[in-house]
């Protein structure tokens, strides 16, 4: 192992790792296109789309120019009492692709941020109209909204990934999750669970928070669009704001351009990242509509508090646009669907093998998910062995790959699961 390897491994804390670092790293050297190299030279297909943001692949031209170009004026520069033309030119570019009645854009550093300017902005909209009472939420049950307080107080409260902070969270309500699949017949009960606690609790809850039909790490579930239109409904009902957290289903992933998209609905808040750089820098947005940030701003602040330092990053905002025009520019729905194509066919059979329970595929996502919990690491180095890159966590081996995947290159990332799928239940 070099020096630089055993540094990071006693000094350097990675995602969900215990220190000091007793598990593999493989340090990368360059990327570029769907493939990393890494420093001994092996070259994998990136199936990850590191954490599936890196949507048009690694080392692209033009989000390249747009970072070059950006970083000669100006990388940084404080957005209070400032501004610059990055953050105009993303905004349109949002405000454009996403609803009408969407007309405010809030930037921040992540998604998990993102989510908490969301839960924020609820409780000030309540607040501001004298009704002080509804600052809780309610979540589905298996969802997953980030890593900060506020944001783990809304993930799944039992089998998520924060359960031992519960003491010191905020106490939300939880409703059961949709059970009905994407693509199977809809059953109108679903939302009796949903509908008992909003019917009872309303005047206590600000908003209700969900992942739009893909529940990402709580999961990998994919659900009925008409669970979304009866929730909006719900919400409507009982006067409750819906935040739709799109961090990771935003910009095609799930094969519409935005997962609400499916069921037709309108968010009151909705939660961008990840893919909006491109995965080049951290960026992400809350946008809302005039009637909440006015509404917002006649209460007793005067304004909404929050803020940012890096807020509107210009050189992030910058690789933004050009990664919006590159998605908008290209056949995207067709290259979506081809991918969905590749990924139902390279998968297919694969729920018939030893220890698999299920496997499911919505846009640019293909799941195989087993009976029992992988082992990460032994899964990893067997993935490795045949050229690919994916990370799985609890019974979980999927792939959300880049959009410029080809046929082949999805044909060899199903491959490499089937057997290691077949090693490791031997």
């Amino acid at each position: 192992m070099s020096d630089s390897l055993q540094f990071d491994k006693r000094h350097i804390w990675h995602p969900y790792t215990g220190m000091p670092g007793d598990y593999d790293l493989y340090p990368v050297e360059s990327a570029s296109g769907v493939y990393l190299t890494l420093t001994d030279g092996r070259r994998l297909i990136d199936g990850m789309s590191s954490w599936w943001s890196v949507i048009h692949g690694y080392n692209h031209p033009l989000l390249n120019q747009a970072a070059q170009q950006q970083i000669e004026r100006v990388s940084h520069v404080m957005f209070g009492g400032l501004t610059h033309q990055p953050a105009i030119d993303l905004a349109e570019r949002l405000l454009a692709i996403t609803p009408d009645e969407l007309d405010l854009v809030f930037f921040s550093d992540s998604g998990s941020v993102s989510v908490e300017v969301a839960m924020k902005m609820a409780v000030q909209y309540w607040q501001a109209q004298g009704k002080a009472d509804k600052s809780r939420f309610m979540a589905l049950r298996g969802g997953y909204h980030g890593d900060t307080f506020a944001a783990m107080s809304v993930c799944d409260p039992v089998n998520g990934m924060h359960h031992l902070f519960q003491q010191a969270l905020p106490q939300q309500f939880f409703c059961n999750r949709p059970q009905t699949r994407f693509g199977q017949d809809w059953h109108p009960d679903e939302m009796a669970d949903a509908e008992k606690i909003l019917a009872e609790h309303h005047q206590q809850i600000a908003a209700v928070i969900l992942e739009p039909i893909v529940q990402g790490a709580g999961g990998m579930w994919f659900y009925h669009p008409q669970y979304l239109a009866e929730m909006r409904k719900l919400c409507d009902q009982y006067q409750v704001l819906l935040i739709a957290d799109e961090i990771a289903t935003g910009f095609g992933r799930s094969g519409k351009l935005f997962a609400c998209e499916h069921a037709d609905i309108v968010p009151d808040i909705l939660c961008i990242g990840k893919a909006l750089t491109g995965g080049y820098l951290s960026l992400a947005a809350t946008l809302t509509s005039n009637k909440i940030g006015e509404t917002i701003s006649s209460g007793e602040s005067g304004c909404f508090m929050h803020g940012p330092t890096f807020m509107g990053n210009p050189l992030a905002c910058n690789i933004a646009a050009a990664s919006i025009d590159v998605l908008l520019e290209s056949d995207w729905q067709s290259n979506l669907q081809g991918l969905e194509k590749a990924l139902i066919k390279g998968l297919t059979g694969y729920q018939h093998l030893p220890g698999v329970a299920d496997v499911r595929v919505l846009g640019a996502i293909g799941v195989v998910e087993m009976q029992n919990p992988v082992d990460v690491q032994a899964v990893q180095r067997s993935l490795i062995q045949r050229g690919v890159w994916l990370r799985p966590f609890g019974r979980l081996i999927y792939t959300m790959p880049s959009y410029i995947c080809s046929d082949q290159e999805i044909a060899e990332l199903c491959e490499a699961i089937k057997y290691t799928v077949l090693e490791n239940a031997t």
